[in-house]
């Protein structure tokens, strides 16, 4: 057997293993619902609930921020990130939380934001213009 064909053969392994394993990472997302007492790491999408506490005091811990989320099917949890509190929170439209329910809070180990376009202005004037 040629080597050329070898090589081949070890680069598609390769790429069958690397696929394999970002499949596993390829997730739908979940509810409080469903991550409640599983353990298992899992993402939510949800939305910032504004009304509620958001606790980040860099002074006295740089690492700790705590707030609330509303997932999609409307249930309201606290959220422990043990990091910094992200730039430009607020503003955020959506909010995607990795990590695992530990009780009544979620505890997360990444944040996702999706934070609103800054065309959004222009969008909405061009969409009024071919109304009129």
């Amino acid at each position: 057997m040629k080597k050329i064909y070898l090589v081949a053969i070890v680069m598609i392994a390769v790429a069958i293993a690397l696929l394999t394993n970002a499949a596993g990472d390829m997730s739908t997302y979940s509810t409080f619902k469903d991550a409640g007492g599983s353990g298992k790491q899992v993402k939510i999408a949800g939305h910032l609930a504004k009304d509620k506490e958001m606790h980040y005091n860099p002074e006295i811990d740089p690492n700790y921020f705590t707030f609330f989320v509303r997932d999609n099917e409307g249930q309201e949890r606290k959220v422990v990130l043990h990091g910094a509190k992200p730039k430009d929170f607020e503003m955020s439209e959506q909010i995607v939380v990795t990590g695992r329910m530990d009780g009544e809070e979620f505890i997360a180990s990444d944040i996702l934001m999706k934070c609103p376009s800054k065309y959004k202005d222009e969008e909405m004037q061009i969409k009024s213009k071919q109304g009129s």
